[in-house]
C-alpha cells in the first residue's frame, strides 16, 4: 500500500500559507463546517465549473469576514454590473452571520494551475473525449507555458472498460520530496455514463528559497559611536631634510709629496 502526502499540506509552513486563517476557542468545529459551506456555495455546480475557480482562500477577523477568489474568468465570477458578487455577498452573509468583503484574483495562466487542469481533462472526459488524447494535449499546452515538469494519472473506466485501470502521462521531473519545491496538486472527477474517474495532476514550476531572517545582534554603544564619526585623514608626514656634504678643498701639490 502507497503512503502519498498531500503535496500542498507537505509545504504548508515551509513555502506555502494556509488557506484559512483565523482563530478558534470553542467554536472550532462550528467555524470549520462554516469554511465547507463557503467553499461549496462558491465552487458548487453553479458557478465552480463555468467560472474556472480554482481555490478560495479564507481570512476571518474580529467581525469581518474576507473571502479571495482565484479564477480564471473573473468575468463569470462579477457578473454584469457585479450582480453576481452581489449575490453571492448577500448569501455568504445570510450564512455566517457576520460582513463579508469578497475579492476576486485573476489566474493568468490556467495551464499552470493543476486544479483547473484537471478540471479540463474531466470536463473533456465527460464529453467523451480519447482519454489518451486528452492528457497528452494538455501536458503539452502545460509544458510550453513555462513548467518543470508535470504528471497526470487518470483512473477509472476509461474508454468503457468493463474494469477499471490506471493511466499516467508525465514530462519533465517532479521532486516530490523537496520541499522548495513550488509543486502545485489538484483532483478532479468526471462523471460518465460508466462511473466516475478521477484525476490526478501534479504540475512543478521551479524552486521557491524560504526567506531566512538573521538575528539582530546589539552593539555596543562605542562601536555605533565610531561606525558614526566621519572619518578624518591623517596629516601627511613632513619630507625628509638631506643635509649636504661640504666638497673636499683642492690642493695644488702633486700627489705622493709632501711639505
Amino acid at each position: 500500500m502507497g503512503h502519498k502526502v498531500h503535496p500542498t499540506g507537505f509545504r504548508v509552513g515551509v513555502i506555502y500559507d494556509w488557506q484559512s486563517k483565523w482563530y478558534a476557542g470553542k467554536n472550532y468545529k462550528a467555524q470549520l463546517h462554516e469554511d465547507i459551506a463557503i467553499r461549496k456555495r462558491i465552487m458548487g455546480p453553479g458557478s465552480g465549473p463555468d467560472a474556472g475557480i480554482s481555490k478560495v482562500e479564507i481570512d476571518r477577523n474580529a467581525n469581518q469576514m474576507t473571502v479571495t477568489i482565484h479564477t480564471a474568468k473573473p468575468g463569470i465570477v462579477i457578473g454584469r454590473n457585479g450582480a453576481n458578487v452581489d449575490q453571492l455577498r448577500n448569501d455568504l452573509e445570510k450564512t455566517t452571520g457576520r460582513r463579508v468583503r469578497v475579492n476576486i484574483n485573476e489566474i493568468r495562466t490556467p495551464e499552470l494551475d493543476a486544479y483547473l487542469v484537471a478540471r479540463s481533462i474531466a470536463d473533456q472526459l465527460q464529453r467523451r473525449v480519447a482519454f489518451r488524447r486528452a492528457i497528452k494535449q494538455s501536458v503539452q499546452r502545460t509544458m510550453q507555458r513555462g513548467a518543470k515538469g508535470i504528471k497526470v494519472v487518470a483512473a477509472g473506466r476509461l474508454g468503457g472498460a468493463e474494469m477499471s485501470r490506471r493511466e499516467s502521462e508525465k514530462q519533465g521531473r517532479i521532486p516530490l520530496h523537496t520541499l522548495r519545491a513550488d509543486i502545485d496538486f489538484g483532483i478532479a472527477e468526471a462523471h460518465t455514463t460508466f462511473g466516475r474517474i478521477g484525476v490526478k495532476v501534479w504540475i512543478y514550476k521551479g524552486d521557491i528559497m524560504p526567506v531566512v531572517k538573521r538575528p539582530q545582534v546589539e552593539r555596543p554603544a562605542e562601536a555605533v559611536a565610531s561606525d558614526a564619526a566621519p572619518a578624518v585623514a591623517p596629516a601627511a608626514a613632513p619630507a625628509p631634510t638631506v643635509a649636504a656634504t661640504p666638497a673636499a678643498p683642492a690642493t695644488d701639490a702633486p700627489a705622493g709629496t709632501s711639505e
